[in-house]
């Protein structure tokens, strides 16, 4: 009987932590989208955004399939040409970091309007994920990359 005992409640406590687990990875996966922490996030990044000449600062904050969040903000020079913008500041920290699977992205600025990625970062967006959902700072929608750049440059203009 002791024994029995003994294994019965060993099978429970396995029970338990099988169900921690899926339950946390579950969790994990199918993590649902903040809006508002992602523009918190981007928000956070604009601080740090390097805008000595227009002084239009940007932040932007990237979250991936496994709920982590890359933050980037807009960084200028002299040279225009070589000034980089904040979404493809997240963008290029994340996939330095090996991640490749993004689900949105958040983007905010000093203006007083809406601000939407430029022309360079719909095409570094649409590189990743044609269903990423944006989220834009003073405008409520949630847009799709597929939304804002319909005929992207692929692998299919490649002839692959």
């Amino acid at each position: 009987m002791f024994n029995f005992i003994v294994r019965l409640t060993r099978n429970i406590i396995y029970f338990e932590q099988f169900l921690f687990l899926i339950t946390y990875f579950s969790l994990k996966m199918n993590h649902e989208i903040d809006r508002d922490l992602l523009l918190k996030e981007a928000r956070k990044a604009l601080e740090n955004a390097y805008s000595k000449y227009s002084k239009f600062k940007v932040g932007a904050a990237l979250l991936t399939k496994e709920g982590e969040i890359y933050t980037g903000c807009n960084i200028e020079n002299l040279s225009y040409g070589l000034t980089i913008c904040a979404e493809r500041v997240a963008f290029f920290k994340a996939v330095s970091e090996n991640k490749r699977n993004f689900v949105a992205i958040a983007i905010t600025s000093s203006g007083n309007e809406p601000t939407f990625p430029c022309g360079a970062c719909r095409q570094v967006l649409s590189e990743f994920h044609q269903n990423i959902e944006i989220f834009v700072d003073k405008d409520p929608k949630t847009y799709r990359i597929s939304e804002l750049i319909p005929y992207s440059f692929s692998e299919k203009s490649l002839g692959n």
